[in-house]
Formats: structure tokens, sequence, C-alpha cells
């Protein structure tokens, strides 16, 4: 283009900047959510993936061999302590007691003979009636009569064992798992496969790791004398957690992982946690008062750290930078950066820039921090 040609597109291409930024200051305002800055007391807490594990389990098994008549529960019903389980046809160990009862009473009678027998004799050999070795004699007999009777009190309490054992109980209240031995079948003493095996599922435990730095202030604020609540919930879902306490802290460290074991006791009466069940875990060590916390979604990470943008009166925003103490579920602590009552940008930061005009948008139903 000559200088002639340039000099006379001057004209135009100052009217045609001019027109673009008149469109730049008259630019439609940025729609945005946003929600308040608030003064809260926020619960510091250790957060860890959990185990759901039985208070107890006990593997049901027979104590005597013989054949199952009669199953008196439904797989997976509850069961009390004590409650009848199995009964095992009791007929071969009640004759067998009855046979032991039998030997005692004959063995007693004949005890009860050899003693008046004993006795007998040792009058007599005073007056030289009998000699001494009769008599010793009979006091031997005498001797064995009364331990083969205290054999056959054995014999019977035995017996009357195998007896009890063919009706089989429950060892502890609990829940049922799969029925591994059905009527009919045989059920053989001491079998490595158990009949059944009961899982008490309330109360009920949790297993949790957390890093061994945090021992300290487990132990800090366990040993000030309070309990330690313990919060369970299904993985993704907060909102829906369970209530427990602080009941074991393992007394080594795990030197494979670096992490100390601990476990929490909840009372389940609804059933919500069940054994091996995979969780999201949270320890709350203390509450801390009046912390300033903005929606987590409201901070923004960049290079020189985490920013927000704060809405002004005039409806634009400003860029602020702020030190995020920490995060507990959707909400972000705030050290420096923001006061309660300010208003942040939580959705539509990636058009803002500096002094942007924003529209901000009507809240979601049921949010109570956006406005």
């Amino acid at each position: 283009m000559t200088t002639t040609r340039l000099l006379r597109a001057l004209p135009f291409l100052l009217v045609v900047a001019a027109c673009a930024r008149g469109r730049a200051r008259g630019a439609a305002a940025v729609p945005v959510r946003v929600a308040s800055a608030a003064s809260r007391d926020v619960p510091y807490e250790l957060s860890a993936t959990g185990t759901v594990e039985p208070l107890q389990t006990a593997s049901v098994e027979a104590q005597v061999t013989g054949i199952v008549t009669k199953v008196a529960f439904h797989e997976g019903d509850e069961v009390r302590a004590g409650q009848l389980l199995f009964q095992i046809d009791p007929r071969p160990f009640q004759a067998a007691l009855d046979q032991a009862l039998a030997a005692l009473h004959r063995d007693s009678a004949q005890a009860v003979q050899a003693d008046r027998d004993a006795e007998r004799y040792a009058a007599l050999v005073k007056q030289d009636y009998v000699t001494q070795e009769d008599y010793e004699q009979r006091r031997a007999a005498a001797g064995a009569a009364d331990a083969t009777v205290r054999a056959d009190s054995a014999n019977v309490e035995a017996a009357r064992l195998n007896v009890e054992y063919a009706s089989v109980t429950a060892p502890i209240s609990g829940r049922t798992g799969s029925l591994l031995v059905k009527e009919g079948n045989l059920a053989r003493a001491n079998n490595v496969i158990p009949l059944v095996v009961i899982n008490q599922i309330h109360p009920i435990l949790v297993r949790f790791s957390v890093p061994q730095a945090n021992l300290p202030q487990i132990q800090r604020f366990r040993g000030a004398g309070g309990q330690l609540r313990v919060i369970a919930s299904p993985t993704g879902n907060d909102s829906a957690g369970s209530t427990g306490w602080l009941t074991f802290l393992d007394n080594t460290v795990d030197s494979s992982t670096g992490t100390v074991l601990l476990k929490g006791q909840f009372p389940n009466d609804d059933r919500a946690l069940w054994p091996g069940e995979f969780l999201s875990v949270r320890l709350e060590l203390y509450v801390e008062k009046g912390a300033t916390v903005i929606p987590a979604a409201a901070v923004t990470p960049g290079q020189a750290g985490n920013y927000v943008f704060v809405v002004n009166a005039d409806q634009t925003v400003a860029l602020r930078p702020v030190t995020v103490e920490r995060s507990t579920g959707d909400w972000a602590v705030i050290a420096d950066g923001v006061k309660p009552g300010e208003t942040v940008v939580t959705d539509g930061q990636v058009r803002l820039g500096p002094g942007s005009h924003v529209q901000i948008a009507a809240p979601a139903s049921g949010d109570q921090e956006s406005r």
C-alpha cells in the first residue's frame, strides 16, 4: 500500500477503532452465581477411607457328630444369644447318657457294699478273726469301688454335655450369614467348615488409618478428656453419614505404610453400616469457632496462588488473592483475603477479569447460600 492510500484509509481505521471501543464499553454483563462469605463454627477433621467390621464374629460349629434334624432359623435372620439354631439327632447321646447313669448306679451300690465290708473287716482284724491281709484287700476293694464311681460320674457328665451339644445355640446375638449345613446333612464335630457364621452388627466398628503425622494431634485432643467424634458415610455422599466415637488407637505405627490404625464404634441401630463396606471417614478433632468460610467452588487456583472474584456494589468484580487454611466438605476455610458478608463468585469465573460487569443469576432451587 502506497503512502497516499494509507493516508486515505486512516480516517476509516480510526472510526472502526472508535466503534470497537464503544462496543467494549457496552458489552453485556457476564451471568454468574454468587455466595456470601460467612462466619461459622467449622469442625477440624481428618479424612480417611474406612472398612466396616462386626464388633464380634462367631463361627458356629457342631460339638458332636450327628444328623441335623432341624434348622430353627432362616439364613440372614437376626438371632439372640442362646437361641436354638440347629437340632442334631439326640437319641444316640441320650442312650449313652442312660447307659452311663446305669453304670453309675450299679457301681455306686457296689461301692457301698465294699465300704461296709471294709468297716466290718476293720473290727474283725482287731479281734484276730481275720488276717491283716484280708482286711487290706477289703480296704483296697473299697477304694477301687469309690474310684469307679467317680469315673462313672465323669462319664455321666460327659454324656449329659453331648445331649446338650445336640442342641446348637447361638453364642452371640447378631445376624446370621449363609446357611452351610441343611436339614438332613451330617454335622461333624469340630469341622473346618462351620454350620453358620454370626456377625454382631449393632453396635459395629469402622476401622481406618491416618498418617503418622496426625498422631500427636489425635493423642492431644483425645487426652483432653473428650470423646472424638467419627462420621462415616458412603463414598461420595457425605450428607448421609452415621456418627460414632473413636474407641481404639493402635499401639504401633505400621512401618510399611507410615499410618496408624484407628477404630470407631457406631450404634448402627438403623443397620446403615454393613460388614465389609468401604466408607469415607472423618475424624473430628475440634471445632473452630467463627471461621470465615466460602463455597470451595469460589476458589480458583492460579500461578501466584489461590484467588476469588469479589462482587463490588456497582456489579463489577475484583480479583482478590486468598489464603485457604483448609477445606471441609463443600466449604473452604479462609485465613486471609475475604471477610464475612462479602460476595464471591461461585460459577462463571472463566469469563471474568478484573473490572468485568456481572449479572447475578437467580439462586438454584434449594440453594441457601447463593444470592
